[in-house]
């Protein structure tokens, strides 16, 4: 078989065989030369495919490594900010409840101040009222004699207007300015004078602070006279005579 096969070489002069033949060997001494100094190039190549997987594994477990520590900061930054966050959120609501509560505080405060303003203003105005209230008696017998009523009420002396009015119209018939210059009472220097007739001792004694200390004043001379009846005689009301 090996002559059909390689027919051409039947062909070749034998010094092109030679020729051949010393190629050959030479080209075989040269590759015994470059493969003694070194590992044959297929061992390097069996090498270096053996060796990439594991650089693959070693540069996919670095990446895995990698991936996992990332990873592992952003859940421990995303931890951090929520809870910075609701830290933050924390001191806001509690620094609006305080803030809540100042108003609130400063709110009552107003509304106590303005309720004792209101207060103040309403009593100023009640005692306005009432000042302005006040009777304003008439100057004449009827006024006298409320006004002196009026006294005598807050001084608990007793007596009624028709019993005043009904001594007044029998001593003086109502004249503030009557004065008895005849009596014994005259003739002792001590005449009885004004609406009803009270001398100047009897006054003195039963002058009622709060009213003129004259005996001309008819208010005074009504309450004097009617604060001696209710000693003597227990009210005026229960004179009917020169008393």
């Amino acid at each position: 078989m090996f002559p059909s096969s390689t027919p051409g070489l039947s062909r070749l002069k034998k010094n092109h065989k030679l020729s051949l033949a010393g190629v050959a060997a030479i080209g075989a001494a040269t590759l015994s030369l470059s493969v003694v100094p070194g590992p044959a190039p297929a061992e390097a190549e069996v090498r270096e495919v053996a060796a990439a997987p594991a650089a693959a594994w070693s540069g996919y477990r670095n990446a895995e490594l990698q991936a996992g520590i990332a990873g592992q900061k952003s859940a421990f930054e995303v931890k951090a900010a929520a809870a910075a966050k609701a830290k933050a959120e924390s001191e806001a609501a509690t620094k609006a409840e305080a803030t809540a509560k100042a108003r609130a505080a400063k709110a009552k405060a107003a509304a106590k101040a303005e309720a004792a303003a209101k207060e103040r203003a309403a009593a100023q105005a009640a005692a306005s009222r009432t000042a302005a209230r006040k009777p304003v008696y008439a100057d004449n017998l009827d006024g006298w004699i409320r006004e002196a009523l009026s006294i005598m009420k807050k001084h608990d002396i007793p007596g009624s207007y028709e019993g005043i009015h009904r001594n007044i119209m029998r001593e003086s018939s109502g004249n503030p300015n009557a004065i008895n210059d005849w009596d014994i009472n005259a003739r002792n220097g001590v005449p009885s004078i004004g609406l009803l007739q009270v001398i100047k001792p009897t006054f003195d004694a039963y002058h009622i602070p709060g009213t003129k200390k004259s005996q001309w004043d008819p208010v005074a001379n009504i309450v004097a006279a009617c604060n001696y009846a209710a000693d003597r005689y227990g009210s005026m009301d229960n004179v009917d005579s020169a008393y």
